[in-house]
Formats: C-alpha cells, structure tokens, sequence
C-alpha cells in the first residue's frame, strides 16, 4: 500500500499547470499542424505494435492475478487489431472538419454591426477513466483536433497499457512540432491522485468521467470543476407488436451479445404481449446459444419455462447495469407500458423500438427520453464512430453544452465575436 504525499500532489498540480500553458499554445496551431500531428501519433502506434502488446500483457497477467471479472479483461485487452482501431481513429478525426474558428448565426443589427458566435477551444479537459487503455488514444485525439489540452487518469487496471500509449502520443505530437504537454498522463495509481485533480479549477476547465457509476458518483461529489457524464447504461429494446420478427432477433442478438460489457449494450428486452408467443421461444435459444443468463418476469417464464433455464426476475433487476451477458425480459402490454417502463428504470442513455408502425415509432422518438432513440436499429450504434464524429470522448446522458457522444463540436465552447463599423450605444 502506498501513502500519499504532499509531493505527489504538487507534482499533479504542476502537470496540470503546463498542460494549461500548452493548452494556450494549441488553441492557435493550425488546422494543418493538429493533422499532422495526428497522423504522426498514428503511425507511431502502428510501429509500436509489439512493444504496446507487451506492456498490455503485463497489465492483463496482473489483472488476472488480482481476479478481475471476464468483462473487465475484456475492456483491458489491447491486441494489434485495437492497435490498428486506434490509428484509425486518430485518421478519422483528422479527416474531420476543423471545428475551431466556425463562425455559427452571423446577423446583421439594425445599427449595421454583426453579431455571431465563434466556436474556440474549452481549454484544458481533464479524463478519468477505468479499463480501456484505448480511451487514452481517442480522447487525445479529440483534444488536439478541437485545440484543447488533455490530463489523463486512467485507471491501475490499465497503467502500462496507459503510459506506453501516452508515452508515443506525447513522442509524435512534439515531433510534429506540438507543445508536448499537451498530452499528459498522471503516472501515479493513487487513487487520491483522483481527488487532487478534482480541485484543481485554475487549470482543468472539464472533467470528463469515464467507467463505472461509483466512479461517476465520487467524481461528481467531489470536482469544483464542470462534469460532462453519464451515471449508466441502462438500455431498453422494445419489440412492438408491429415488428419485423426476424429483424427483431437480429438486432435483440446484436444489442445484447455483441459487446455486453460496454454501456450502450441492452440490458432489458420489453415484448408486446400479442407477440410474445411467437417471438420469445426462438429468441431465447438463440440467446442461450450465446451463453446469456435470462431473467424473466412471470409471463416470460410461462411462454417458455420449460424449455429454457431462466431465473425469475426481481425488482432490482429492471434497474440493474449488468455489463456482462445477463439480461432481463419482461412481457407489457402495449406501447404505453414500455415507454412507462423506461422512463421509471432507464438511465436516459440508449433505448430502442423495433416496429413496422410509423406512428408507434413516431411516438417512441418523441416521448423516450434518453440520449439516443432508436427504430429498428440496436443500441451498440450508440458511438462517435457510427455517427460519423470519429472517435468518441465519451457519451453524455447531461442536459447541459452537450449529450450523446460528444466529439469535436462538443468539445468547443463559443464567444460572441461583433464586427463594427463605428457603432456606438445611444
């Protein structure tokens, strides 16, 4: 166990400090030096392949060591293909517009001046995140396309992983003529190095959180700086009674199996009651097939009880982020009782409708509350890569600035610019 010293948090207030100062030199390199400087981190991720590989391991064989749950693993894993994603991703955002210097609802006044809003860096935008050592490499990306400065604290699960990573980004990125502090990865695994960095108003202007809700909730009680989050990710998919029943397995199969550790994944399947019958037997084997634990409420039980292994479910278990390969089923009546049922367990941030009726699917992307509604479509599309924004810094289920996932727009402010001619105020 280490103690937490009085030097280590000078340290992280000193980091941060410069990666503010850099924040300020970023803010005006040029649309092509930022791009340069991606495709320079790009290129040397993809050289690195083995050397990144082997520090991976390394935090994988300690991870197994310590019994970390399979989903966990799963997160932590870092093999040559997600090398070969995170190259791709610094790619994309490269090819990205430039959002920086936009000028958005330029109007002419009266008195002749103009008045219009221009998009600018946040400024320094502080990452503390669990797991993913991929996150390291898209949300530098990010930062560095929309001109901000970017302190990352990943989490112990990760930190060879985190440091090898951040180590070649910095590399490339002051190679390609960008301040190097810019990117900077707080070293230490002390979880206080959390606490300290929360404090610290006068040089990180956002905190982003990344991982699971004890995570999010520390961070939120604790920061005196902005928090863009989501609390969790607990998805819905409704299937009408209206609905496509081949396309209603595909995208059930998909929402829940394809990656069920990650936030966007289904984790309660809502049935209309006239389908149930025909649409459950098949959809549960083929569930089961995938080695998913269903937990089902009385009539789902009923429908297939004796041909399926099932758990009945509890009441908790329609508030439950299970990020593993768990899922609850429950039969309603209509499409009232599914958008009642969501808006009393979700958590605002993926749900979906399966349906053949417009007017069903008209009233599901209206009166659904949640960052992302979809129809006919499964919930994992919830991604900056889906939606076109490149790499993701996370998704936010807030109100405020911006929601769903937040690529380079969200990660710009505005300010007022007026272009005059001589006005003055009477």
């Amino acid at each position: 166990m280490t103690t937490w010293s009085s030097t280590e948090a000078d340290d992280i207030r000193k980091a941060a400090a410069r990666t503010k100062a850099a924040s300020r030199l970023l803010a005006k390199c040029p649309t092509s030096l930022k791009n340069a400087a991606l495709l320079a981190m790009a290129e040397r991720l993809e050289k690195a392949v083995s050397f990144l590989v082997t520090e991976n391991k390394r935090d994988l064989t300690a991870g197994m060591e310590k019994g970390l749950s399979r989903p966990l693993l799963s997160r932590l894993s870092l093999m040559p293909k997600g090398i070969e994603q995170m190259a791709v991703g610094l790619r994309e955002v490269a090819a990205l517009p430039d959002p920086i210097g936009e000028i958005i609802h330029l109007h002419r006044r009266p008195n002749g001046m103009q008045v219009g809003q221009m998009r600018v860096p946040i400024g320094v935008i502080g990452i503390i995140y669990e797991s993913r050592p991929n996150v390291t490499a898209d949300v530098a990306g990010l930062c560095i396309k929309s001109g901000n400065g970017v302190v990352l604290r990943g989490g112990s699960e990760a930190i060879h992983s985190n440091r090898a990573i951040a180590h070649l980004l910095r590399e490339a990125a002051e190679g390609a003529g960008l301040p190097p502090d810019c990117i900077t990865l707080i070293q230490t695994t002390d979880r206080q190095a959390i606490f300290e960095l929360l404090k610290l108003e006068a040089s990180l202007d956002l905190i982003i959180p990344r991982g699971g809700s004890d995570l999010i909730q520390t961070v939120v009680a604790h920061s005196r700086i902005p928090v863009m989050k989501h609390d969790k990710g607990l998805c819905h998919t409704f299937v009408d009674d209206a609905a496509d029943l081949t396309k209603a397995e595909a995208i059930c199969l998909n929402a829940k199996v394809q990656r069920p550790e990650t936030c966007n994944a289904m984790e309660t399947l809502l049935v209309h009651q006239a389908i149930a019958e025909s649409f459950l037997p098949g959809m549960i084997k083929r569930y089961e097939e995938a080695g998913v634990e269903i937990r089902g409420c009385p009539e789902t039980i009923r429908i297939v009880g004796g041909h399926a292994k099932m758990t009945p479910a509890a009441e908790e278990d329609w508030t439950t982020e299970y990020l593993d390969l768990i899922l609850s089923i429950k039969v309603i009546p209509d499409i009232d009782a599914a958008i009642e049922h969501i808006s009393r367990h979700g958590s605002q941030h993926s749900d979906a409708i399966v349906t053949q009726n417009h007017d069903h699917a008209m009233r599901f992307l209206n009166e659904v509350d949640a960052a992302a509604v979809f129809v006919n479509a499964s919930t994992r599309l919830n991604d900056g890569y889906e939606f076109g924004l490149g790499a993701e810094i996370g998704i936010s289920t807030s109100r405020i600035h911006a929601r769903g996932p937040m690529g380079l727009e969200a990660l710009t402010c505005h300010k007022y610019i007026v272009l005059g001619t001589g006005q003055l105020r009477g």
